[in-house]
């Protein structure tokens, strides 16, 4: 059996969207929300997606910190953190703003009891 495989028994794939593309601004709420948590706790837990449509924003997935209280904190947070995120990339459309955006938050809590949860 080949240890490797040879460059021609594979397909490369890619993606490649525009600025402003829904993925850019998902990747970009997700990058958001861990790099807030990651800030308060350098072990902290986030297994985040995010989806966007016209006038939504649906986040979900886990996120956990060592302090239950800061975790709490920060699922309140989110809604915030979102639209900051979404301010800060220029979004001021009737049907995208971060104003009036909706955001439905299913994160599920995680608690983390010790660096290794």
């Amino acid at each position: 059996m080949e240890r490797y495989m040879s460059r021609q028994n594979y397909t490369f794939t890619s993606e490649s969207v525009s600025e402003g593309h829904p993925d850019k601004v998902c990747d970009r709420i997700s990058d958001a929300i861990l790099d807030a948590l990651l800030a308060e706790d350098p072990l902290a837990r986030v297994a985040c997606e995010t989806f966007a449509t016209t006038n939504r924003v649906v986040i979900g997935g886990e996120i956990g910190l060592t302090d239950q209280a800061k975790l709490s904190e920060y699922m309140a947070a989110i809604p915030d953190i979102t639209r900051a995120c979404i301010k800060d990339i220029g979004y001021e459309q009737d049907k995208f703003h971060h104003e009036t955006v909706e955001i439905t938050n299913l994160l599920h809590e995680h608690p983390r009891t010790s660096p290794r949860a």
